[in-house]
């Protein structure tokens, strides 16, 4: 299994996924120029991409969706409130409706030999879900727009090899911030998403003896920068309780505006 961070912060989101034979996309929110050059930086190509698995239908995680479909003709995987929202976007413009492919939530299904694992997120979107994606014996996951977490959620992002997980903000710097009210709530709610200090105690729950990375992602540009998400997740589990330590585990920060290095395992 391969991941990449194309783009990963609040003004575009973009995954990529995949084995040795079967190449993904989560989420399409920066242009088509953009993922073609984050691709090419790994040594592949848009349409080499066998399919886009969409989280949710907000701006950030489908802008190019339309311009990906219309040229490469990529088939796109949602829900059925998410394929409704990316429909009903003018920004995206017309997707030819043979590309939409239906799933639910807790419904395993299969592209090529990839094992697709969609579950729900509490996030303020029609019919949000994150992604699971295996082959064979490895698996890694992609979980941003979470404004909580539970046990379902723990237990749908145990034993991965990779795992992308959101560090959104620091609670100080929003509480703080210019946003107006309305956009401090909507954030910090069960609805919004997870702070650095929620992001570093839902890693103290999923850490194991064979994680092979974390990226933390989806960060704020006005209410966050790197170090301090880093730091304050390691410090989390620092304090946690976790027979783990930070330093076992290798932790970066996915870029807002350029691709990670490609994580294989």
């Amino acid at each position: 299994m391969n991941l990449c961070s194309i783009t990963s912060g609040s003004s575009g989101n973009c995954i990529y996924a995949g084995s040795d034979n079967t190449h993904i996309l989560i989420d399409a929110g920066i242009s088509g120029k953009r993922i073609e050059n984050g691709l090419n930086s790994i040594g592949l190509k848009t349409s080499e991409m066998k399919g886009i698995l969409v989280t949710h239908e907000h701006s950030d995680h489908i802008s190019g969706i339309g311009v990906l479909a219309r040229r490469h003709g990529i088939p796109i995987y949602g829900t059925r409130g998410t394929l409704a929202g990316i429909a009903a976007s003018k920004s995206v413009g017309e997707v030819p409706e043979d590309l939409f492919r239906e799933i639910e939530a807790d419904v395993d299904f299969c592209i090529d030999d990839l094992v697709i694992s969609p579950f729900t997120i509490s996030h303020d979107a029609a019919e949000p879900v994150a992604y699971r994606v295996s082959h064979g014996t490895k698996s890694v996951g992609v979980a941003t727009d979470l404004g909580k977490y539970t046990d379902y959620t723990i237990d749908k992002l145990k034993g991965l090899d990779v795992l992308l997980l959101e560090a959104n903000h620091d609670v100080n710097m929003l509480q703080v911030g210019s946003y107006p009210y309305y956009l401090k709530q909507r954030i910090l709610g069960d609805r919004g998403h997870l702070s650095n200090e929620l992001s570093g105690r839902l890693l103290c729950e999923l850490l194991h003896d064979n994680l092979k990375s974390i990226l933390l992602g989806h960060l704020s540009r006005e209410n966050n920068y790197e170090e301090l998400a880093y730091e304050t997740v390691r410090l989390e589990i620092t304090m946690g309780n976790t027979p783990y330590k930070p330093g076992d585990f290798p932790i970066r920060v996915a870029k807002r505006d350029c691709a990670s290095e490609l994580i294989a395992v």
